[in-house]
């Protein structure tokens, strides 16, 4: 599956905070068909697991966390998430696991015959 980001940002980086402590960055994008039902920008955050990287984007943007959340927190139906543009796994509690530098593409599913 071929998945178009809403921009061409630059790859995800590390920076070093004023603590000298390493800030991991992972860029959460949402593609375009999404974002004609709800405005959702590309992010940056950070995060181990995939409900923590959500949670990160979604404290930016809450009304797109209703669109792509149901209300016990799990991924809709119609949603489909990539990290690193393999499919997650765990929809129900979204544990997947985010590497340091990861990419993380939230798409509307699209179906139909």
């Amino acid at each position: 599956m071929l998945l178009e980001p809403d921009d061409s940002s630059p790859p995800p980086h590390r920076q070093a905070s004023p603590s000298s402590e390493i800030t991991v960055t992972i860029q959460v994008s949402f593609t375009r068909n999404l974002q004609r039902h709800v405005a959702c920008p590309s992010v940056e955050v950070s995060g181990s697991t995939l409900r923590e990287v959500l949670e990160a984007a979604f404290a930016q943007n809450a009304r797109a966390r209703g669109y792509v959340l149901d209300d016990r927190g799990s991924l809709r139906q119609h949603m489909a998430v990539f990290v690193d543009g393999v499919a997650i796994s765990d929809r129900a509690a979204l544990s997947d696991p985010i590497r340091d530098g990861a990419r993380v593409y939230v798409a509307q599913a699209l179906s139909g015959g």
